[in-house]
């Protein structure tokens, strides 16, 4: 790393270091503390010292404090240069083309696996804190979904870095050609708190896989999580190359006022407009995984039972509501709901039981302001008399029971805002052909769900439906399968990743056109005569014959 005294600033030395782990050969004291978040002047192996009696200090950190002017009171990001500093030893590193080797990324990625593999535990843990998430939920989605995406990278890389052969054109007789992925650059990614551990390896997996270097923000809401990650990505990944900063609002401010080659966002739209106009400042591309309000529609010829535990396990099985994916409402015929509702209580009570405060396998809302949003949404006086089921809550523990509305309010704010929540509106129509008009209505969901077993009214959802994914007669799968694209539509996101998804979305697929010194063609050359133009078209125009005559001299 190049050392520059005209940038250095030096922040205040926390009293308490948060250090790695014991047996770590991380370093940890207030020196390796300097040298690791500023860039700071090449310390002379010897110092020039005072007289033995002076009361002048004279060691290597007092060395680094005299040679730097500290600014006076240093209390953010925004007022150092540490975002800063970060992007260019990230560029630097990249540059040096390390990141572009396939052993570089193998080992990277193997890293990942190990990480994940190893610290099961804590992961689990940090997941409870921030937001009670129960163990097997954090490894079914968390922790499985991780290593799963890893190890199909792993499995995979060689092939999707391998050039792909394309077909050339008469036009270019003779030539080969190629499109060749190549890594981005720098890239950041600002990852969520609802799957804080998944969805920020996850789009590092896909940038690391691509061969570019990388800044991870995590979401400051899922505290446990973002310190995890801070601790252990710099232990088991390249610290050239793989970055963690941690904060909040002033500290993603000063992330994103940095040029980056690609900037990933996973979060609410609200901050996702503000992430694309920082971005079009430097006009850095951008993938946004948003939300919206997915919606699940039940026609009357479906198996209820199945029905009503697919939507019951996307729902409140998916963080208790709190997924992007996570169904927003239901629409089925107005003389069907009374038996999906039934259907809905009787598998609801079995699964968490007649009091599901005292469930172990459902999550906790994970803060109170999200809390107090939830219960804004229910005491709306459009919707107070809606409530069909559930709407039990306990603000010291932020926990709100699994709630059914009845045919609220198209203008409700249940229905205006996207949910987030164990809160599950649902809306009648007299004809199932009606709750298409009703999903056109709203913004483009990032997902929509289906269930019926006819088929023709299912190749009608399909084709009129636009959402960032779809699945028929469940909820939710369609994010295991890294066959498929994960991405939204509209206000729902840009962009699309998982599987060779990612991997594309963190490259640049640069076509590449190789020819000879044989075989050139003079006509294309000036002075453009009659004869040449004459070829020229023919040639353009795929008329062969006329092509023919012309090199012959003869007239058609």
């Amino acid at each position: 790393m190049k050392l520059r005294l005209d940038v250095a600033v030096v922040p205040v030395i926390p009293r308490r270091l948060k250090c790695p782990a014991p047996n770590s050969s991380v370093k940890c004291n207030r020196l390796s503390y300097l040298l690791d978040v500023a860039v700071v002047p090449v310390i002379p192996k010897r110092l020039k010292c005072p007289a033995p009696n002076s009361s002048v200090k004279c060691n290597r950190l007092s060395y680094l404090r005299s040679q730097i002017t500290l600014p006076s009171h240093p209390r953010s990001l925004s007022e150092m240069p540490i975002a800063d500093a970060i992007a260019t030893q990230l560029r630097e590193t990249f540059t040096c083309g390390s990141t572009r080797s396939y052993e570089w990324r193998m080992s990277q990625l193997e890293q990942i696996l190990k990480l994940t593999d190893e610290n099961q535990t804590q992961i689990t843990e940090a997941l409870h804190q921030d937001m009670g998430k129960p163990v097997f939920e954090s490894f079914i989605s968390e922790i499985s979904l991780t290593k799963s995406s890893c190890k199909v990278a792993i499995k995979e890389l060689k092939s999707w870095m391998t050039p792909q052969k394309v077909s050339t054109t008469i036009t270019v007789f003779p030539s080969s050609a190629e499109i060749v992925p190549e890594p981005l650059g720098a890239v950041l990614i600002i990852s969520a708190w609802n799957y804080p551990f998944l969805l920020s390896m996850d789009p590092v997996i896909g940038a690391i896989a691509a061969g570019n270097v990388v800044v991870l923000k995590p979401s400051e809401v899922a505290p446990a999580t973002s310190s995890l990650l801070a601790r252990l990505i710099p232990r088991y990944l390249d610290n050239s190359a793989v970055r963690v900063v941690e904060g909040s609002v002033v500290e993603t401010t000063s992330l994103l006022e940095q040029k980056w080659d690609k900037i990933f966002y996973t979060g609410s739209g609200k901050i996702g407009r503000i992430v694309m106009a920082a971005a079009a400042k430097h006009l850095t591309p951008v993938t946004l995984e948003l939300g919206g309000k997915c919606p699940v529609i039940v026609d009357p010829t479906v198996d209820l039972e199945v029905t009503a535990r697919r939507i019951i396990a996307g729902k409140w099985g998916s963080n208790n509501g709190q997924a992007c994916i996570s169904p927003d409402y239901v629409i089925t015929l107005e003389s069907f709901a009374p038996k999906l509702i039934d259907a809905l209580k009787v598998t609801l009570e079995k699964f968490f039981g007649k009091d599901p405060f005292q469930s172990a396998d459902l999550s906790r809302i994970v803060n109170f302001s999200h809390f107090a949003r939830l219960t804004r949404l229910l005491d709306d006086p459009k919707v107070s008399d809606k409530v069909i089921y559930g709407g039990q809550r306990d603000e010291k523990r932020l926990i709100i029971a699994p709630t059914l509305l009845l045919d609220a309010p198209m203008d409700s704010l249940i229905m205006t805002e996207e949910i987030f929540g164990p809160l599950l509106p649902i809306i009648t129509v007299q004809k199932m052909e009606e709750a298409l008009e009703v999903v056109s209505s709203l913004p483009k969901p990032l997902a929509a769900y289906l269930f019926t077993k006819n088929k023709m009214f299912e190749r009608q959802v399909v084709a009129s439906i636009s959402a960032g994914g779809m699945v028929v007669n469940d909820t939710a799968l369609h994010l295991v399968n890294h066959h498929l694209p994960f991405g939204g539509v509209g206000e729902s996101g840009m962009g699309a990743y998982h599987g060779k998804f990612s991997f594309e979305n963190f490259s640049h697929r640069k076509a590449v056109l190789y020819r000879g010194f044989m075989g050139d063609l003079m006509a294309r050359y000036p002075p453009y005569t009659r004869r040449k133009q004459k070829i020229v078209r023919c040639l353009l125009n795929g008329d062969f014959l006329g092509l023919l005559y012309a090199l012959i001299g003869w007239n058609n």
